[in-house]
């Protein structure tokens, strides 16, 4: 039996491909300005808690979009070179569970400061910041992944030049916890991703029928029903 590989569908991989990057742009500039280590980060958490709450908000956000990113422009570079895909995309995603732990991390941090003060979420900090946890082992993909999928992307013909290169950048945004990113690498890194995958999305959005107006509706609905059920657990 022949399978189609279209999951998990145009919309959702069209929508990662142009809000991914989107947002992690936006979550990084709202924090600009700050010292990309933890201490300032903490303290600027004390100072504007709303604001630093939703730039790491952005930014995770943006990190869960961009699987269904990746499996759109893993397909098109499996089409001429599969091997290149699969590593391309398992060790982007596998790097991106680990991005999604490092703000996990960062989240309770700052509540650390509500409920510590900020010297005593500092000294916490400081002195766990190096324990071990399972997903140290996949700091090598978070970088390295997008170095492969660059190169399949350019070997399959899937993105120019220019675009495959500014694909491969995206291995220059820092990692770990409470890393402000806003630094230049962090900026143009950034930039090459959204330089990479936006214009894709956009083509890949278009390229069929509109969504069924109900479905525009139920997934409109469903967005505050589900922050209102993980609040309410």
């Amino acid at each position: 039996m022949t399978i189609t590989h279209t999951l998990p569908g145009r919309w959702v991989e069209g929508a990662g491909l142009v809000l991914g990057p989107s947002l992690l742009l936006a979550g990084v500039l709202i924090r600009s300005g700050e010292n990309d280590f933890f201490p300032d980060q903490l303290a600027a958490y004390a100072a504007r808690p709303d604001e630093m709450v939703l730039s790491y908000s952005l930014f995770a956000a943006g990190v869960v979009l961009l699987w269904p990113a990746v499996t759109a422009l893993a397909r098109r570079i499996g089409a001429e070179h599969p091997g290149w895909a699969r590593w391309g995309a398992t060790l982007v995603i596998l790097g991106l569970f680990g991005r999604v732990f490092h703000a996990g991390v960062s989240h309770l941090a700052f509540h650390l400061v509500d409920t510590l003060g900020l010297e005593a979420a500092q000294r916490a900090v400081a002195a766990t910041y190096g324990a071990f946890h399972v997903f140290k082992a996949v700091n090598i993909c978070i970088m390295g992944g997008w170095i492969v999928l660059a190169v399949g992307a350019y070997r399959a013909r899937a993105l120019g030049v220019i675009r495959c290169v500014c694909l491969a950048l995206a291995a220059g945004l820092p990692l770990g916890v409470l890393k402000g990113s806003s630094d230049p690498i962090s900026l143009v890194a950034l930039a090459g991703l959204a330089v990479a995958f936006v214009p894709l999305g956009v083509a890949v959005l278009r390229d069929g029928p509109a969504p069924r107006w109900w479905a525009v509706a139920l997934t409109i609905g469903l967005i505050p029903a589900a922050f209102f059920f993980g609040m309410s657990g």
